[in-house]
């Protein structure tokens, strides 16, 4: 099973405001934490612009995405881990292009295929988007989230409104998690909770585990305690907050919490 940490980044700094940033003082920390997750065995890391909220629908600010580059290059060139890029909040195209210019390996999409509902607003499907710059370079996966959190897919809400059976909700999930594969072009599907930090139900994972065969990936709430209720139906974990000081997202890598959790994920 593949184990992918999180780096959560400070606020970046953008065009329209004075931000009291400092790039090599983050890249330090930043790398100072991938030098952890490394040691300590991890597969991948992905670098997140978390402390970016409010979100945008898609992070277009030119200094904010200069450094995001800058970072990500700075954590490629320093670790033989796969590195991922995850653009909040659905910043797709703009996160391959950083992965392309830096040579990360994959990034994460929150909505690939479906229309979701969220607190940055209507977000429409980011695989138009895609298409042309995964033509013309290849090589990079992409790892798309299917119900993300913090949102609401359009397609299940209006179904789960209608008033039809459980049964039919799993109908149309189903037909939700193929055209993210089949026609988004997903290397993998991740699920997660309703929040950061929570995991989706076991239940709810082995029920998707049955509608495609593509790679699953569990991808919020992980835990040394809970990871055993995954592992035979996922393909690899994203672990972000449990492996933080406090077990917080945000916060800095947490080596004793980051060294039970591989234990776990490995046992």
């Amino acid at each position: 099973m593949e184990v992918v940490g999180v780096v959560h980044l400070p606020r970046l700094p953008y065009t329209d405001t004075r931000e009291d940033f400092d790039l090599d003082r983050v890249l330090e920390a930043v790398l100072r934490d991938v030098s952890v997750l490394e040691r300590l065995g991890y597969d991948g890391v992905v670098v997140e612009n978390y402390g970016d909220s409010p979100y945008p629908k898609r992070l277009r600010d030119p200094l904010a995405l200069s450094t995001l580059a800058v970072i990500v290059r700075g954590v490629v060139k320093s670790t033989s881990m796969r590195v991922g890029v995850n653009v909040l909040r659905n910043s797709g195209r703009e996160a391959y292009a950083i992965a392309v210019a830096t040579g990360a390996r994959f990034i994460r999409v929150n909505a690939l295929t479906e229309t979701i509902v969220s607190d940055s607003g209507l977000i429409e499907p980011e695989a138009p988007r895609l298409r042309a710059i995964r033509r013309n370079y290849g090589g990079v996966e992409v790892y798309a989230d299917v119900l993300v959190k913090h949102a609401g897919s359009l397609s299940l809400l209006a179904y789960s409104a209608s008033g039809k059976s459980a049964e039919a909700f799993w109908d149309a999930l189903r037909e939700v998690v193929h055209d993210t594969v089949e026609r988004g072009g997903a290397d993998k599907v991740v699920l997660t909770g309703y929040r950061t930090g929570e995991a989706p139900e076991p239940g709810f994972v082995e029920r998707v585990r049955g509608l495609t065969r593509a790679p699953l990936v569990l991808g919020s709430g992980a835990t040394p305690e809970n990871i055993g209720l995954y592992k035979k139906y996922v393909d690899g974990v994203i672990v972000g907050s449990y492996i933080k000081v406090g077990g917080r997202a945000g916060n800095p890598v947490d080596e004793e919490r980051a060294r039970a959790f591989i234990r776990a994920a490995r046992g």
